[in-house]
């Protein structure tokens, strides 16, 4: 079910929610760039589950308002103003890749309200003491991170004609990747039905504009606006060894930072995995476990 949902200054978000309109509310976060459209588990899954999943456009992506000079903190107003619309007092969250920022900071912003947070390869605040933040990160993302800091016009000028194709045709994007894809993330997006649901999930974040993306860039390249210290409810964090566009170093950087946070590390993993541990870290959610529900768990 498709809604809008408008923000106090005005803005209107895009929302999607799926699964159990009567059970367990469940946001997640979706990654960069990306929209609401993003993989998750068919409806069937969420029904077994009892479990409804909402997710939203971050500003500029798909139908939702741009919201130019957006922080990370930002995320967890919206989260909180989509919950009220919907009658939801508390929910969990789970943020992937360029979503997992926003999923910790409705961790810390919104205490009374957020019972869970999992964190799929997450970054880490750009100003993290005692991290090298481009330590393992492939050269296409230090490029761009880097231009962000350096020369944010520069950034514009470079995404908005990428942007553009990949809204024509958005195999362009998962071509660029390639290159840099390690052998497991290859046989992961070379699955049909997760391939296709990632080039939805692409071209429906760039269909309008390239200020979604701008923006996220932007926003993970400053001070995240509160401390992961913060964080008080149960959070898993889940990253694969291998991953070299959200390197594990972050992972580990903030189950250090976050209060009695679960680090789960699998050794042969990398980026694209997030997408099949992901029902189990919903499950996760929803319920009490003994341990992380998927792989060997690692040092942080």
């Amino acid at each position: 079910m498709r809604s809008q949902v408008r923000v106090a200054d005005g803005r209107n978000l895009t929302v999607e929610r799926w699964g159990d309109p009567d059970g367990k509310p469940v946001f997640l976060l979706h990654g960069m760039p990306g929209s609401r459209l993003g993989p998750a588990p068919r409806g069937m899954v969420l029904y077994q589950r009892r479990m409804q999943l909402i997710a939203y456009d971050r500003p500029g992506y798909g139908g939702s308002d741009r919201h130019p000079g957006r922080s990370v903190t930002d995320v967890a107003q919206e989260v909180a103003a989509i919950a009220d619309s919907l009658g939801l007092d508390t929910f969990a969250v789970a943020g992937r890749s360029g979503g997992a920022p926003g999923a910790l900071a409705c961790a810390a912003l919104l205490p009374e309200r957020v019972t869970r947070t999992a964190a799929l390869v997450p970054l880490a605040p750009r100003d993290a003491k005692d991290l090298d933040w481009f330590a393992g990160m492939a050269a296409s993302n230090v490029r761009e991170y880097t231009t962000a800091s350096d020369d944010p016009e520069e950034l514009e000028a470079r995404l908005i004609p990428r942007a553009a194709g990949i809204a024509r045709d958005p195999r362009r994007l998962l071509d660029e990747l390639r290159r840099e894809l390690t052998d497991s993330d290859r046989m992961i997006v070379a699955d049909s039905g997760l391939r296709e649901m990632l080039l939805r999930n692409y071209r429906e974040g760039v269909r309008a504009s390239a200020y979604g993306w701008i923006d996220d860039i932007l926003a993970f390249s400053r001070p995240w606006g509160f401390d992961p210290a913060d964080i008080r409810c149960p959070v898993l964090i889940w990253h694969g060894e291998l991953d070299v566009f959200s390197p594990v170093g972050h992972s580990r950087w903030l189950a250090r930072r976050i209060p009695g946070a679960t680090a789960t590390i699998d050794p042969a993993a990398a980026h694209f995995a997030a997408l099949r541990a992901l029902p189990d870290i919903l499950t996760w959610l929803l319920r009490e476990l003994p341990a992380p529900p998927m792989g060997e768990q690692q040092p942080a």
